[in-house]
């Protein structure tokens, strides 16, 4: 579902309204109270005395929603509880059947309307999946968000619908198996997506992969029936204030079987084809940025394939020269997602970039270190950019917590007969995952997002829904266009 967002300078009579109002007040507005009788304004203060921050009366014929906008220490805190109440009220504007409301602020926070109506188009996605019956396919009944005079201009929802276009193609493309979306659908969708926002997008074959000697992507690629592509997405408007661009580099392992060291089936690879959620990411944002018209010069590195134990499928013990000329040792195949976006990262240095991000779902370590709740993040920008993206983490929610890339931990990546290995020890998996990253990084600023927590669910969370979440597009949305 796309839920329309619209400006109104106000709300017509007899319609359904929703109210942002302050934390702590139990007498209501006059502008909330406004048509109300005497027996519904007690019941709307009682339940705001009471402290619920959600609170519907029924007028027979429409409806008045109350949101508070609720005192937390921070703003962030107070946009996310506003943002979890959204998806509440979507339930509630679904089960009393709401075609449309009308949204005013009546709060101090400037932010709060434009936050709630996020969180009711992020809430309103489904996936369109494959079923026949009719049922399914029956639209949304809630289909236009109307925000009131200064609860929001008409420019800022047109930015907000446009990055919630860039989340939604991100959770589409995470939430396709693989019969559907393999590494050359994958490209063909984001060049499709890039066509419509205004980004254009460069397919490398098989052929031209192997002229650029990308031995990681080659190799992941050699148990599979169906061959790799290599993405170059870019967008590069006129008016860009970058003269270095910036470059993100998304996995796309389209399904991960963990090659010849096959994973188990139960709670592992029958969710991998999940495992291009960080491509997903990179196209999500491309798609934000290019609807926007941000002026920045950004560019999409998405090495794309199916990582099977078929055919002539690299083995552990093989020895694989990268794009970069560095020799790896293969411990274990189902290591494959450094591999491809080592020979990105090095295909990066061309463009000279003023900071390269790479988002992937990396390691089951960072699940275990952080759950579902956040990302790891680590690298080799300086301090104050991975804590302006890390601010960018609290403001989203898509929040980051940091991880350290000290010289001991190359230790965990040493190899006896090739220059490194795809493998680390038991422990610190993503750090050591990251080190290993780190040595195609070079000669350029660098940060890396292990989002395999987040980037995809198997039940419901509020508004992040069920499966692919989109986890990386407002963030790096939030984080570029703030730089």
């Amino acid at each position: 579902m796309s839920l329309l967002l619209a400006h109104a300078p106000a709300a017509p009579a007899a319609s359904s309204q929703i109210f942002i109002v302050p934390a702590g007040q139990a007498t209501l507005p006059a502008a909330a109270s406004s048509g109300l009788d005497a027996a519904a304004v007690a019941y709307a203060e009682a339940a705001l005395a009471a402290e619920q921050t959600l609170v519907a009366v029924n007028l027979f014929g429409s409806f008045r929603y109350f949101v508070v906008r609720p005192a937390k220490p921070t703003a962030a805190r107070a946009h996310e509880a506003l943002r979890r109440d959204g998806h509440k009220l979507l339930a509630l504007l679904e089960t009393d059947r709401v075609p449309a409301a009308y949204l005013t602020n009546l709060s101090a926070d400037a932010e709060a309307a434009r936050v709630l109506a996020e969180s009711l188009a992020l809430s309103a996605y489904r996936f369109r999946g494959y079923k026949t019956d009719k049922k399914s396919l029956k639209p949304a009944v809630f289909a236009a968000l109307h925000l009131v005079a200064d609860a929001a201009t008409a420019a800022q929802l047109a930015e907000l619908t446009g990055l919630v276009a860039g989340v939604t193609l991100a959770r589409d493309l995470v939430n396709q198996p693989l019969n559907y979306l393999n590494a050359q659908q994958l490209a063909e969708q984001m060049q499709a997506a890039g066509d419509v926002a205004g980004f254009t997008t460069d397919i490398l074959d098989l052929a031209k992969i192997e002229a650029l000697r990308m031995g990681g992507l080659l190799a992941v690629n050699l148990g599979s029936p169906e061959p790799p592509t290599f993405s170059i997405l870019e967008y590069k408007p006129a008016n860009a204030r970058n003269a270095q661009p910036y470059v993100l580099v998304g996995k796309g392992v389209v399904f991960d079987t963990g090659g010849l060291s096959l994973k188990p089936t139960p709670g592992s690879m029958d969710m991998m084809k999940c495992d291009m959620a960080g491509a997903a990411a990179v196209a999500g944002t491309l798609t934000a940025l290019a609807t926007n018209n941000i002026p920045l010069h950004v560019i999409g590195l998405v090495p794309a394939t199916d990582n099977r134990p078929g055919g002539l499928a690299y083995v552990p013990g093989d020895v694989l020269t990268m794009a970069s000329g560095l020799t790896v040792e293969v411990l274990n195949t189902d290591a494959e997602g450094r591999l491809i976006l080592a020979d990105a990262l090095h295909f990066a240095k061309k463009y000279n970039p003023a900071l390269v991000i790479d988002l992937a779902t990396l390691t089951g370590a960072a699940v275990r270190a952080l759950g579902t709740e956040a990302s790891a993040v680590m690298g080799t920008a300086d301090a104050a950019t991975t804590q302006q993206l890390i601010g960018a983490g609290h403001a989203t929610h898509e929040r980051l917590v940091e991880f350290p890339l000290w010289d001991e931990y190359a230790d965990h990546i040493k190899s006896d007969i090739a220059d490194i290995s795809n493998l680390g020890k038991p422990e610190a998996g993503h750090i050591s995952a990251g080190k290993f990253l780190e040595r195609f990084a070079d000669g350029y600023p660098w940060i890396h997002l292990d989002i395999a927590g987040p980037a995809f669910l198997t039940a419901p969370d509020s508004y992040r829904g069920k499966g692919g979440t989109g986890v990386g597009v407002r963030l790096l949305y939030e984080f570029l266009t703030k730089l």
